[in-house]
């Protein structure tokens, strides 16, 4: 019997994992990615022999019987991605109102260190604590049990703000501020990100939390080699310009303007507006095309990359996130004169338990609109205009870090930006967006983007199908790839392979 061929449009890490999980279910896979790097936001760069990471600073739940783990050992990426653990006392330190507050890996550790602070509120901690757990423990598929557990909480919550959720169980104003300072991982807005969305980040992380050793770039570079291991090819270079329908279905897609590839079926791991751009068929409808341009998307980001002089900046084990105001909230929301009003600084890994840091990142929020004058423009194009903004940005972050930190400027030996607008060059997310399209509990059903289309052999996959981060991306990966195997075949090969761990 012929293999059925399945082409997957991008490299990342949804489009990727799509690609290893139906290779080794026998389809024949190929993965093209138009520029001459895969992984996405795996993907790491260098500068003066300095290495970064793009996107992927760390992940979580990755100790033996966890849920990233298990997914890992399916994958076969276990043995590839060396890891390098966080402080389990403080993975995240956040900087508010003059005070420092950890967030300690595991429940009664976790519990205990924030009750430290807020000592009248440790019963409200243990609620809020069990009620995290719960939320995410209802999903089947972040908890990968194959029935779901409790399908009315899991609604619920995705229907309530986190705000108003904190705003149930706690009296105590900055502690409610305090468990939102590190929503720069999922670009949360008040009143509008679901609880549910926090409660997976947050349980996620609290079962543990680790960088990958040497860059997160290694993912990809596994992945690929698992796809080429089943028979599955990986091609660079290869920008689809067009998805190829006939009355009824996807036949095949166009590369680089000019060379036709025939497929069975169809995987998009690009963002829903990109995929559309690709399709000129009657098959999908106008009204689904205004719904995905209609989407909100989160928030941009501006980077600064930091090289450090050797031997001198003390390696930080954990995520440090400092705020200018009083508060995590509404920092999407700011003037010229007022940004930036929060920002996330964490350190690069490059050995296991480095003694000092060779690089670093800041990160914080812009918006594409800032950029507009440049819209359009091409990397390393946009003009002396464009790299003074840059500058003026950068100075802006590193004096908003000094701080905290006085001594990092002396500390530097040079460094480098980016904005929403080379994020977009290179993963063509709408508007530079962090994590593509955003939760919101106004918009219900209306604000998913389904795994299916109406073109029956196209299928999505990647961070906008379920979650961004590597476990809300695998997820969505799971999600699609149940359209070929179903969930059940999935499920139990994941049993399967993290047997005798």
């Amino acid at each position: 019997m012929q293999q059925k061929k399945v082409v997957v449009i991008g490299s990342g890490l949804g489009g990727l994992s799509t690609g290893v999980i139906l290779a080794k279910n026998g389809y024949q896979v190929t993965v093209l990615e138009q520029g001459q790097q895969i992984g996405g936001c795996l993907q790491c760069f260098s500068r003066y022999g300095a290495k970064y990471e793009t996107g992927m600073h760390f992940i979580g739940s990755v100790v033996p019987g966890q849920t990233l783990r298990k997914l890992m050992n399916y994958l076969e990426l276990t043995a590839d991605v060396p890891l390098s653990f966080l402080d389990q006392s403080g993975y995240d330190v956040v900087a508010l109102q003059g005070e420092q507050f950890c967030f300690a890996n595991g429940r009664e550790p976790f519990i205990e260190t924030m009750s430290s602070y807020f000592p009248r509120q440790r019963d409200a901690l243990a609620r809020y604590f069990d009620l995290v757990s719960r939320v995410a423990g209802a999903s089947s598929l972040h908890s990968l049990k194959y029935a779901e557990s409790d399908a009315a909480i899991n609604t619920e919550f995705q229907l309530r703000a986190i705000n108003d959720v904190l705003d149930e169980l706690f009296d105590d104003e900055l502690l409610k501020r305090v468990l939102v300072g590190n929503l720069p991982l999922y670009a949360a807005e008040q009143d509008k990100t679901p609880f549910s969305t926090h409660a997976f980040i947050m349980d996620f992380y609290n079962q543990s939390a680790a960088r990958v050793v040497g860059g997160s770039d290694s993912i990809a570079t596994s992945l690929k080699n698992t796809i080429l291991r089943y028979g599955g090819t990986v091609k660079t270079r290869q920008k689809v310009t067009k998805i190829v329908c006939d009355e009824a279905k996807a036949t095949g897609v166009v590369v680089n303007d000019d060379c036709f590839m025939a497929a069975d079926t169809v995987v998009s791991a690009i963002h829903p507006m990109r995929t559309l751009e690709l399709l000129d068929t009657k098959l999908i409808r106008p009204a689904f095309r205004r719904r995905i341009h209609a989407m909100p998307q989160t928030v941009g980001g501006f980077s600064v990359y930091l090289e450090f002089k050797p031997g001198v900046v003390p390696y930080m084990n954990h995520n440090f996130y400092g705020y200018a105001g009083d508060t995590p909230w509404n920092c999407e929301h700011y003037t010229e004169e007022t940004w930036p009003k929060g920002y996330l600084y964490m350190h690069f890994c490059h050995e296991r338990a480095p003694k000092f840091a060779h690089t670093g990142v800041i990160l914080s929020y812009m918006q594409m609109e800032d950029l507009q004058p440049w819209w359009g423009t091409k990397v390393g194009r946009r003009g002396d205009d464009y790299e003074a903004f840059k500058r003026r940005k950068a100075e802006q972050l590193l004096d908003a870090l000094g701080k905290q930190f006085p001594d990092i400027r002396q500390n530097l030996v040079r460094y480098s930006t980016a904005t929403p607008l080379t994020y977009y060059d290179y993963t063509g997310t709408e508007g530079g967006s962090m994590y593509g399209i955003a939760k919101d509990i106004h918009l219900g059903a209306a604000g998913r983007v389904p795994q299916r289309t109406k073109v029956p052999n196209l299928f999505m996959t990647g961070q906008n199908i379920n979650s961004h981060g590597m476990l809300g991306v695998l997820v969505g990966s799971i999600v699609t790839c149940s359209e070929f195997l179903t969930a059940k075949t999935i499920y139990d090969q994941i049993i399967q392979s993290n047997q005798g761990e």
